[in-house]
């Protein structure tokens, strides 16, 4: 027994430890290959965010889980500079220590560990590499799962959205990101069964000091560079605070491909990124999805970007026909905006003659169009058409040029199949090609984006989301509009553009505005909601009738509002309570505030961005939420005291 003891002792003692600090010195990665199994702890701030974690991956021809050494871990700093028009930021300049962590399995060199550490963001990823045998040198691997996990400190909660199983829902196009969360809850749970889908928040206590009175931190886990060489992936909870990443579901797409990763060596793995902060500032403000990935080809025109109309959230299917979308043409027109998406079925009920004949009429207007379309193929039952376009090559290519020659602007994209490397390999596939034809796409019925942005320049968002469309399916939805509504600032909007098809000053989801679903949020809330949630093209959820129908002073906001954005700044708020947050573009600055919480809330906040003296319009309401503009000067504290009722919102312009 002493032996043993003694033997461990003097293991442990020659475990190789390296501690990687952000270039602010408050992040600090402590890396280590204990036992053999390599590992990694979080502390931001002195205080620990994520407790030992296991890293490693297996290969179909080898565990690199175990039995491992760490031999060396050199750091260098790595900067870049990069802009974006379609993120939150459109300027950004990227720090960070680099670590590359060389692994060995028996004496030879298995693989690379690769950290990023910058001010508020931790990132790894796995390089693998060809290696050589007496029948020759292996060039292919498949992987086939990862131990990358995630060990949260004692008294964590979560604000996670289950991911759902294969094959449900409607139509069987699950999973496709678009379950409710859950807030504030205890670890330990695993979803539905099928663990979660990212982004992943999570709460921390802390010890409350001086620099973090609240005593609790945040931490944001999730991943970025997916695209058609690997798969995309979730995360399962294993039991207590031990949160792991997961690969695909076997009955994915009908069944149909691998849950696993097929790569060419040598490989690097997307990155796992994990976001921290003692609030939730660096989660909001956060660009690694970005900071981490390169194009992957250049934009083959100068994308533009902007606000667009739709009629199918209020009038649906049958709003798709050839008078009623000149009729949105001619709102686009007469609001500004640059397109209107017209939605699905649209081959059948307008045909690609008159279809060709409404982009001629959309261009004398100066509106473009973006056109839906079905993934599918085999992965699911979605009947809508247009069908077995998007999901070969040569039929799609087709019907890019016929769309180039018409100048259609851009596709959205429906009904994928889950998260398997050949999903991966489509949406990769319908982006390059789209490039090549100059037009943008937009997803939907899909996985989240991981960096697209950045990799694809004719990418523009993707929904991933519990969206618009449900306001118009259930009261429930409706009833719930704010509580969503200050969650997805948080939690999935921080990562990626998404498009939730919104904004809508109609009091009921339908054509005549006085039956079906009605609305329970303010006119203002719409208005705040344009500015919260973050994608460069958006399709509003106005119809023409509000011209005459909705407040002037409302409509005249929409008509303005910026899609793209030079700056984000978190000002205060709790996911599934209140958001209040400022957005950027050109020197104008946007503040926007919602709540959901059941007392209004009454906030004194802080605007530097506005100059002392500054004339402010405020777009407010009042307890019955009516809304109404006035004009304020900015004080010499440069702040400001706000009321927002339970449903209502606050906008602050200058």
């Amino acid at each position: 027994m002493f032996f043993s003891s003694l033997l461990l002792t003097c293991l442990s003692a020659q475990a190789f430890e390296k501690k990687i600090t952000s270039p602010d010195g408050n992040l600090v990665v402590t890396v280590n290959d204990e036992g053999g199994k390599p590992g990694y702890q979080v502390d931001y701030k002195g205080t620990a965010m994520l407790l030992r974690s296991p890293l490693g991956l297996v290969l179909n021809f080898e565990d690199l889980t175990k039995d491992l050494v760490i031999k060396d871990c050199p750091t260098q700093t790595v900067t870049d500079d990069y802009s974006l028009k379609t993120i939150k930021q459109s300027t950004v300049h990227y720090e960070a220590t680099e670590a590359v962590c060389q692994v060995e399995k028996n004496g030879r060199h298995a693989m690379d560990i690769i950290f990023r550490v910058s001010n508020r963001d931790v990132a790894f990823s796995y390089k693998l590499y060809s290696r050589k045998s007496r029948g020759g040198e292996t060039l292919v691997a498949i992987v086939e799962n990862e131990a990358s996990g995630f060990v949260l400190p004692d008294g964590t909660t979560t604000f996670l959205c289950p991911q759902s199983k294969p094959m449900g829902g409607f139509a069987r196009t699950s999973p496709s990101y678009e379950t409710s969360y859950t807030l504030d809850e205890p670890m330990g749970k695993n979803g539905w069964g099928e663990g979660y889908s990212f982004p992943c928040l999570f709460k921390v206590p802390v010890a409350a000091t001086k620099s973090q009175p609240s005593g609790q931190g945040w931490v944001l886990i999730s991943e970025t560079g997916t695209d058609g060489n690997y798969v995309a992936c979730r995360l399962l909870n294993e039991g207590g605070a031990n949160y792991k990443i997961g690969f695909p579901q076997q009955g994915e797409m009908n069944g149909w491909g691998s849950t696993t990763a097929s790569v060419s060596l040598p490989a690097q793995t997307p990155w796992r990124t994990i976001t921290v902060g003692n609030t939730l500032q660096n989660v909001v403000e956060t660009t690694v999805p970005f900071d981490l990935v390169k194009p992957k080809y250049k934009a083959s025109r100068d994308y533009t970007y902007g606000a667009g109309s739709w009629s199918w959230i209020i009038g649906m299917d049958s709003s798709c026909n050839f008078d009623e979308q000149k009729r949105y043409i001619d709102f686009s027109a007469a609001m500004g905006w640059r397109s209107v998406l017209i939605d699905a079925l649209w081959d059948k009920q307008i045909g690609y003659e008159k279809m060709a004949e409404l982009s001629r009429y959309a261009k004398s207007k100066g509106v473009g169009l973006f056109l839906w379309y079905n993934s599918n193929g085999s992965w699911n039952d979605a009947p809508q058409s247009p069908l077995n376009k998007m999901n070969r090559s040569a039929a799609r290519r087709q019907e890019m040029k016929w769309m180039q020659e018409n100048g259609i602007l851009g596709i959205k994209v429906d009904f994928f199949g889950g998260d398997k490397q050949a999903m991966m390999q489509l949406y990769e596939d319908i982006l390059t090609d789209a490039n090549e034809f100059g037009i943008q796409c937009i997803f939907h019925g899909c996985t989240l984006p991981r960096g697209w942005e950045r990799m694809y320049p004719n990418y523009v968002a993707s929904e991933a989301v519990l969206a618009s469309e449900n306001l118009h399916f259930g009261q429930g939805s409706c009833d719930a509009e704010a509580f969503n509504g200050c969650i997805h600032p948080f939690i999935r909007n921080t990562v990626g553009s998404m498009d939730f098809g919104g904004s809508t000053l109609n009091k009921f989801y339908n054509a005549d505005n006085k039956r079906g679903t009605h609305r329970v949020t303010s006119d203002v809330y719409a208005l705040a909601t344009a500015v919260l949630f973050q994608s460069s093209v958006q399709h509003f959820a106005m119809a023409p009738n509000n011209l005459t129908d909705a407040p002037a002073w409302a409509v005249d906001f929409m008509k303005h509002v910026p899609t793209t954005w030079d700056e984000v700044k978190f000002i205060d708020g709790y996911p599934g309570k209140y958001c209040i947050m400022a957005r950027r573009h050109g020197d104008k600055w946007f503040v926007a505030g919602i709540c959901a919480d059941k007392q209004p809330l009454k906030k004194t906040i802080t605007l530097p961005m506005f100059a002392k003296g500054t004339e402010l319009q405020v777009y407010s309401d009042d307890a019955q939420l009516q809304g109404s503009v006035s004009t304020v000067k900015q004080n010499k504290k440069q702040q400001i005291t706000v009321t927002i009722p339970t449903n209502g919102a606050v906008v602050i312009m200058n």
